[in-house]
């Protein structure tokens, strides 16, 4: 099986192009994304055949568990269709477990990048605040995925592992933690996150668009956010919609081999 390997703002992942997913893809997930004894990512992605020459997105954590969306990983597989359909600019429609979704890509500064803007859809109202927590200001979302997003004053002094995995530990089918706090630049806001099924992330697309949004409604930024994390910005178009654009790039070509790919 050939991979490529991509990242959207330090968030990677291999994508592999097959007409349907392979035996027991759980696994074989937490065989490649293993940093030490796999090829290493966050998740593992599928480009599937979909209806009408479109592309069915299928997403694995590393972990092996199925999330439902990824922004980075859909910008990423989106990279990985349009080499293989030698598309430089245009739009990419792409069917995942949360909803149909468009892609515009366009080239990015050089070779191996691209500059992806995705249609996210809604924001829908997420699973709601545990009554335990004691937040002063927080809030859920849902992107395909859910989220809570929680204001902090300083996203530096966060336990990001700590503080994530135990708010993560209230909901029984787990959710996506942002921690933000609006930075000095107007517009803007610094995002830390833990991941369902990953840990801690240098980014989320999913989690920047329920951050923009609820830091929006909450009046700390306006309609067109910066959303600044560990490994670059993206940016969020707030209303009746979200759009997420941001990069990916390609880092890569493996060749998994029998012992990784059968176990």
């Amino acid at each position: 099986m050939k991979l490529t390997k991509h990242h959207g703002l330090a968030n990677d992942f291999l994508v592999g192009h097959a007409d349907e997913l392979p035996a027991d893809p759980e696994a074989l997930a937490q065989r490649v994304c293993d940093r030490r004894l796999g090829i290493g990512a966050d998740g593992l992605l599928f480009a599937l055949p979909g209806p009408n020459d479109s592309t069915r997105m299928v997403l694995f954590n590393a972990d092996g568990s199925r999330p439902e969306m990824s922004g980075n990983g859909i910008r990423c597989l989106a990279q990985a269709v349009a080499a293989r359909n030698n598309l430089i600019t245009g739009d990419l429609l792409i069917h995942t477990d949360g909803g149909q979704r468009v892609v515009s890509v366009s080239a990015g500064s050089h070779p191996d990048e691209i500059m992806a803007r995705v249609d996210m859809g809604p924001v829908g109202a997420g699973p709601g605040v545990d009554p335990s927590l004691d937040l002063e200001l927080a809030g859920t979302a849902d992107l395909g995925n859910p989220h809570l997003v929680v204001h902090v004053a300083d996203t530096n002094a966060v336990d990001v592992a700590g503080q994530g995995s135990a708010i993560e530990a209230l909901y029984p089918d787990g959710l996506n933690v942002e921690f933000i706090s609006p930075a000095a630049d107007s517009d803007t806001i610094d995002l830390v996150v833990w991941e369902r099924g990953v840990g801690v992330t240098q980014a989320c697309g999913t989690g920047a668009c329920a951050a923009a949004t609820l830091a929006s409604r909450w009046g700390l930024v306006g309609d067109t956010v910066t959303v600044r994390m560990p490994g670059g910005n993206a940016t969020v178009e707030v209303g009746s919609r979200a759009f997420l654009t941001g990069p990916a790039v390609v880092v890569g070509t493996v060749e998994v081999n029998e012992s990784l790919l059968h176990g």
